[in-house]
């Protein structure tokens, strides 16, 4: 039954959009329940695995000539995530000489004009450097890029498959 389920491109796309919404409420665990406010990098990485979500969703629901087209985005947002997770990997891994620690992402969102908040965002604005967890030596951001290769993997293998 499992092994009929994954020949399925709905399935898998379900499966994808279902893994993504399960890594957002543990990255929320993480923060809420172990106290780890995110960096701007972690927001990045949330918003990717939004979209993967969103986009994975609608490859499972939607007909094929349309999923085709959801998926790949979601392939490429998905991408970009891990990108950004990497990138996070390497500046932890390699710290500036001065840390570039910041107000955080909730009082700048607060106190400040968009337009503003935007560019520190995206410029990784904090210390995102620090290493604040682990498990079996990888840290989140290194977690978050293989969990989101893993998405691209599943929305790939969707396109390959029937139903």
């Amino acid at each position: 039954m499992i092994g009929r389920m994954l020949e399925s491109r709905r399935a898998l796309a379900g499966i994808a959009a279902a893994l993504a919404l399960a890594l957002i409420g543990a990255a929320l665990v993480l923060q809420f329940r172990q106290g780890l406010e995110p960096c701007p990098l972690c927001i990045l990485q949330r918003y990717a695995y939004v979209l993967v979500a969103v986009l994975a969703l609608l490859a499972a629901l939607l007909p094929r000539v349309l999923s085709r087209g959801f998926a790949w985005l979601g392939i490429l947002a998905a991408l970009a995530g891990a990108g950004t997770g990497m990138w996070h990997v390497w500046l932890q891994l390699h710290p500036p000489v001065i840390s570039s620690c910041g107000a955080s992402l909730e009082f700048m969102v607060s106190n400040l004009p968009l337009g503003r908040v935007l560019p520190r965002i995206f410029k990784g604005f904090g210390d995102c450097s620090e290493i604040d967890w682990s498990f079996l030596g990888i840290t989140i951001p290194g977690w978050s890029a293989i969990w989101l290769l893993v998405l691209a993997f599943l929305l790939y293998r969707s396109q390959g498959r029937r139903g």
